[in-house]
């Protein structure tokens, strides 16, 4: 790594490494992903029942997540930037030949701190660049504005409504479908 390098952005792509370096400074700096492991999921539970989490995301159990995990069709990464787990993503569909990715799930544990747009920005990278994908795509409940928002100004594009499509406090919800094409991936 160069002196020219924001050392902020140093450890993208760098997930196998358990640590990247300042160059100028030699400091060590965590990452700000690394591929999961069946450890993780209590905190992953965690997380995903947090009251914000609660309203946009489904309650998977411990089983659900770890069969999920182990079952070679999706990968999941924590961040630990704080020391704990303090956010997680799922991807699914990374053995399809059709080299569409969902992703899943995003969780961030306290959010409008600009660690969910980092993540985010570096799980598209991963899904591109690492992955192969022709294709990311993800629903987003229609009343989750702020998440809409960060999709959209990292190039998401709207495909359209799956109307009631999820089920959440004994109502029906309808889902946004958004995507972005690896040629619309900079």
């Amino acid at each position: 790594m160069g002196d020219q390098e924001d050392p902020g952005l140093s450890c993208f792509g760098s997930l196998m490494q358990t640590q990247c370096k300042r160059s100028r400074y030699n400091l060590a700096i965590p990452m700000l992903l690394r591929i999961a492991t069946v450890a993780d999921v209590p905190a992953i539970v965690a997380l995903e029942g947090n009251p914000i989490a609660r309203q946009f995301v489904g309650q998977w159990s411990e089983e659900r997540h770890r069969a999920t995990m182990t079952g070679g069709d999706a990968r999941y990464y924590v961040s630990e930037a704080s020391g704990n787990i303090d956010a997680y993503v799922i991807l699914r569909g990374i053995s399809e030949d059709a080299r569409s990715i969902e992703l899943k799930r995003i969780v961030v544990g306290v959010p409008e701190r600009g660690l969910g747009r980092r993540i985010l920005t570096e799980v598209i990278r991963i899904a591109f660049r690492e992955l192969g994908a022709h294709r990311i795509f993800l629903d987003v409940f229609e009343d989750n504005g702020r998440a809409r928002h960060l999709y959209e100004s990292l190039g998401f594009k709207y495909e359209g409504v799956m109307r009631e499509s999820a089920h959440r406090d004994g109502r029906w919800f309808n889902l946004h479908l958004m995507s972005m094409l690896e040629s619309e991936y900079n």
